[in-house]
């Protein structure tokens, strides 16, 4: 799998902010998922003492959702914390798990923020753009925005509005536990968004494919590589 080269990643906060500004007009928000067979997530860990954090991106098929290949690099994170530019720290080290994948998969679920970010480019929708692919953000916590309480059942949500702007939803994916906020990355919509996430949740608050990820970016999920012949050319 292979990225685009959209722009440089040495680049200053203000650089880094303008480039967000530009590159959200790409984004797509229609959507192009039909019927996916491969199904990935991504997610990094926290950086060590020395800097090095550790990416992964697992595959798992559908609507099975077993692990089928998982990615996992190491690398030195060189752009600082910076609220709201998390795609420019994380960015490259996804994308070096991802250039490490034989399997092509169909959609990709990220542990961060799509159109739900103040300039509407959060991590899934550089991500989404970068990689060509639908891509949808499935994030932990709120960056932007205001919203009601969804109900307490599994799928109820709320909208998430930033500006005026329904900018993703805060989904109720488990009973008794918090929502996730998940937004457009790139090539959905909102209703399929909220879709694959929820077919994705299996008795868990994370849908399965960023649960595993965040397990393999941890170090706590065997390494599985799909065989040579499964290596696809024609995406990436």
């Amino acid at each position: 799998m292979k990225a685009r080269e959209l722009h440089s990643w040495q680049v200053s906060v203000a650089e880094a902010k303008d480039i967000q500004r530009r590159l959200a007009a790409q984004v797509s928000k229609t959507d192009a998922v039909r019927e996916p067979r491969l199904i990935a997530g991504a997610d990094i860990s926290a950086p060590g003492r020395r800097g090095v954090a550790r990416g992964a991106v697992v595959v798992v098929n559908y609507p099975g959702l077993e692990v089928v290949e998982t990615s996992v690099v190491e690398e030195s994170l060189s752009f600082p914390y910076v609220p709201g530019l998390l795609s420019f720290r994380e960015s490259p080290l996804v994308l070096a798990a991802c250039a490490k994948l034989r399997m092509s998969p169909d959609l990709l679920l990220v542990d961060g923020q799509g159109l739900a970010h103040p300039r509407r480019f959060g991590l899934a929708s550089h991500l989404g753009l970068l990689l060509d692919m639908p891509a949808i953000g499935c994030a932990k916590s709120r960056l932007c925005g205001s919203h009601a309480s969804p109900g307490a059942e599994p799928g109820s949500y709320a909208e998430l509005v930033d500006g005026g702007e329904v900018v993703g939803v805060v989904l109720r994916t488990k009973e008794g536990s918090p929502p996730l906020y998940v937004s457009i990355g790139h090539k959905v919509d909102l209703a399929s968004a909220i879709k694959w996430v929820m077919c994705c949740c299996r008795g868990h608050r994370l849908p399965e494919p960023t649960r595993l990820a965040h397990l393999a970016a941890g170090g706590q999920l065997p390494a599985v590589k799909a065989p040579e012949e499964s290596r696809q050319s024609s995406l990436f």
